[in-house]
């Protein structure tokens, strides 16, 4: 048996690649098919099916699907941060994003997150 080179293995690999593609595109056009059915027999809404009603009308519903998302709603003031580390100076970090300067320059010198921690 002749072995393979890398080059005919990798085309193998995107070859069951797209195979795999089209079959699984196929059972999910399936599957909708199946649900749209469902729903249609049954007459589900989008609050029998447990989809928030903020976010789907079945009167906004178009003709290519059963539902339609609205447009967002502006958010309420946002909650404050929560401060997970804080230094001796007052610079705080809720331990999310980019580390702030203060709290690099202390991990270069030695410290720990632990060093900062908010008990």
């Amino acid at each position: 048996m002749k072995q393979k080179s890398y080059a005919q293995v990798v085309k193998q690999i995107e070859s069951l690649q797209a195979e795999a593609e089209k079959l699984r595109q196929a059972e999910i056009d399936g599957v909708i098919e199946r649900i749209r059915g469902a729903i249609n027999f049954y007459k589900l809404t989008a609050a029998d099916l447990g989809l928030s009603p903020s976010r789907v009308s079945s009167a906004s519903a178009g003709a290519n699907s059963p539902f339609k998302r609205k447009g967002r709603k502006p958010s309420g003031p946002k909650a404050p941060a929560v401060v997970k580390y804080r230094n001796d100076s007052g610079g705080t970090w809720g331990g999310l994003g980019k580390r702030p300067q203060w709290l690099r320059d202390a991990l270069a010198d030695g410290k720990t997150l632990a060093d900062f921690l908010v008990k």
